[in-house]
């Protein structure tokens, strides 16, 4: 049976997801990268007033990356948990984990040099 809406249980999920992230922050440092990076490039939409389309283009993609990240960090501390010797399929959900981050990392850079170098070229032509 489902149960009833409740702020509290709302409050203690949001609680948890915060303290989750907090975890892989502190502990990852691939996390800590890429919440530079987000800081970065989100300075430079300012910097370069992106337009809304392209904010909606930038934070989706920072969003799939830091995401990607968390999910990462769940799929290598579940292996963990099963098995702490060498299993092949073990590392294979840990690399392609990875992969997975991986794929969107480099698909969010090509999005970013798409959205500023015209307005590198823009600033620097003049």
């Amino acid at each position: 049976m489902k149960k009833a809406f409740s702020l509290k249980r709302l409050s203690s999920a949001f609680k948890y997801a915060f303290k989750g992230f907090g975890k892989v922050y502190k502990n990852e440092d691939n996390m800590k990268v890429h919440v530079v990076v987000a800081v970065l490039v989100v300075l430079c939409g300012f910097l370069f007033k992106v337009s809304t389309l392209e904010w909606v283009i930038l934070i989706f993609a920072i969003g799939l990356v830091i995401g990607a990240e968390v999910l990462n960090t769940c799929i290598e501390n579940l292996v963990d948990l099963v098995t702490k010797d060498y299993n092949k399929y073990a590392e294979n959900a840990k690399d392609t984990a990875a992969a997975h981050t991986l794929i969107l990392s480099i698909t969010a850079a090509i999005i970013g040099l798409i959205v500023f170098i015209p307005k590198l070229i823009d600033v620097i032509g003049g």
